[in-house]
């Protein structure tokens, strides 16, 4: 059977206004109901679990805990925002206004939580026990911040540094940027707080969440191929390049019992990707046949470079 194939290219980024009134409220509801469940889980590992612990993990929330350690009276998430106005503005242009915009709003709503709800709240006594308050800090903060990148969003920071290096090396996962980049801040525990421990506990809690985020999001799979069978084929494929600038080919099939022409789409997915590609999908035709499957390796543009002899 001769198959047709057509490769699809990204369209141009759109506004954070055109976004949000092409797919309407219910997607504007649902990005604040992730920002509020994941802050609420995020500042409970921060606030409740680490600020004691006399430890600090990685990112920009690390770089404010060290600050409020030699200087109380300043918050902790009013002291993220601040650091992270030059750091937003510099990667603006690479994330797009989307991005950007979406993740003011879950900075916004992190902060509220860290600095005006929690200190209401008890806090435990990290000091004590450095290692449970860790492990808890780092799964409590890795669900949340998983929550808020499901529908495209960040807490700003080294989020933006990370989701900028992944926008130039797609085929690596968030997780594994992560423990790089905040490894740097992580060191700084040592001289702070005055023993080798400190580097350790805030190795221990960076671990544990960026797993818990990989797991979350995504699983354990390195790269994710989509073959979607639908008569709407063309409509999913053009939204999953809009969304996630994802190319795909469309291919012409039959089904083998009705005999019926149908659209498959094929498209090879980064990790990230991956929530957005099926929650398009099944948005556009519930109906669809679907096959995701695990690809070890992807070379080609937005994935691995090809080996050169």
């Amino acid at each position: 059977m001769k198959q047709k194939k057509a490769a699809l290219a990204p369209k141009k980024k759109q506004s954070i206004i055109g976004y949000y009134k092409k797919y309407g409220w219910k997607m504007a509801a649902r990005d604040v109901l992730h920002d509020v469940v994941g802050s609420i889980l995020y500042a409970a590992g921060i606030y409740t679990f680490a600020a004691t612990a006399n430890f600090a993990p990685g990112g920009i929330t690390g770089v404010a805990m060290i600050i409020n350690h030699f200087f109380p009276f300043l918050r902790i998430g009013l002291l993220s925002l601040i650091i992270n106005i030059p750091v937003a503005i510099i990667c603006y242009r690479l994330l797009g206004r989307v991005f950007f915009f979406k993740s003011v709003k879950s900075m916004l709503i992190s902060a509220f939580f860290l600095d005006i709800i929690f200190p209401l709240l008890p806090q435990y006594n990290g000091a004590e026990n450095p290692l449970l308050a860790a492990l808890f800090a780092g799964a409590l903060s890795g669900v949340g911040l998983a929550i808020i990148y499901m529908p495209g969003s960040s807490t700003g920071g080294t989020d933006f540094v990370i989701m900028s290096i992944r926008k130039l090396k797609p085929h690596l996962s968030i997780g594994s940027i992560s423990l790089i980049v905040d490894g740097v801040v992580i060191l700084l525990g040592w001289p702070v707080f005055g023993n080798i421990n400190a580097v350790l506990y805030g190795v221990l809690m960076t671990i544990v969440s960026t797993t818990i985020i990989d797991k979350v999001m995504y699983g354990t799979g390195t790269r994710r191929m989509l073959l979607v069978v639908s008569d709407k084929a063309q409509e999913i494929a053009s939204a999953i390049m809009e969304e996630t600038e994802r190319g795909a080919t469309l291919a012409d099939v039959r089904g083998a019992y009705t005999g019926k022409p149908h659209q498959m789409m094929i498209c090879v997915c980064s990790k990230v990707e991956v929530f957005t590609a099926r929650r398009i999908i099944n948005r556009i035709d519930a109906n669809a046949i679907v096959m995701l499957t695990t690809v070890d390796e992807a070379y080609g543009e937005g994935f691995l470079e090809p080996d050169v002899d």
